[in-house]
């Protein structure tokens, strides 16, 4: 059966086949390659402060010896946190040498992750979710003041003052609170253009606004206060719970 199909389709149907993707094909290393500049090279020293060394070697003893590289994700952190924000082939290097890992896989682990920040960043780092309960709930709006609050700048770029970075991510695990940002560790949440502009204010002053809600919850309750469990409890339940 299979031996009289013909070797080669003929040039009409071959002409026709439709390619598994329609979308145009775009080159883009910046992710993966690393070239030298005056800012990030390996002839910059990098090694961990006395404390961060403490810390990098308490963080080690949480795996056998053998697997001890299994830490280059929570070393590569805390380099990361020393090195203003952003990991340098230096912080990968120092990280690489401790672990007594190939450079390479270090490398491999630090340009898989979009956490770890491959370029220099802003005092602040902005972090705006748009992914769609964020953006059916106006986080396009959130972005926009944001960029706007940064100096008229896009989405990945960094304000001339050198405060703030805005970039634009995916779910950050908020969707009850949307929209949100996150700026450096905390989750700033139920935001509104005037509210975001006030939390970025803030931090313009070098002041640290509290996290959370922004719109008067508390967490993430109803915005329309209990609907439910708000009747007298059944003494039949009240029983199979005090069991």
């Amino acid at each position: 059966m299979f031996s009289r199909l013909p070797k080669r389709l003929p040039a009409p149907i071959l002409a026709a086949r439709r390619p598994f993707s329609s979308t145009t094909t775009r080159n883009s290393d910046s992710l993966f390659v690393h070239r030298d500049t005056p800012y990030n090279n390996p002839k910059i020293a990098f090694e961990f402060d006395a404390e961060n060394m403490k810390r990098a070697k308490e963080i080690m003893t949480h795996y056998p010896p053998q697997y001890k590289k299994a830490a280059v994700i929570p070393l590569l952190d805390l380099g990361q946190r020393q090195n203003k924000g952003w990991t340098s082939i230096s912080v990968m290097n120092c990280v690489a040498k401790l672990l007594e890992m190939p450079p390479m896989r270090v490398y491999e682990v630090a340009t898989f992750y979009t956490m770890f920040n491959r370029e220099p960043i802003g005092q602040n780092f902005v972090q705006v979710c748009t992914t769609t309960p964020c953006m059916l709930r106006g986080s396009t709006e959130i972005l926009n003041t944001c960029l706007e609050h940064a100096g008229g700048i896009k989405a990945g770029q960094t304000s001339k003052d050198g405060k703030f970075t805005v970039v634009e991510v995916e779910c950050q695990g908020a969707c009850s609170n949307a929209p949100m940002i996150v700026v450096g560790d905390d989750f700033y949440e139920d935001l509104t253009p005037a509210t975001t502009k006030k939390v970025l204010e803030a931090f313009s002053k070098g002041q640290k606004p509290k996290p959370g809600p922004q719109s008067g919850r508390l967490t993430s309750e109803n915005s329309a206060s209990l609907t439910n469990l708000t009747g007298k409890v059944s003494p039949i339940y009240e029983k199979q719970v005090t069991r």
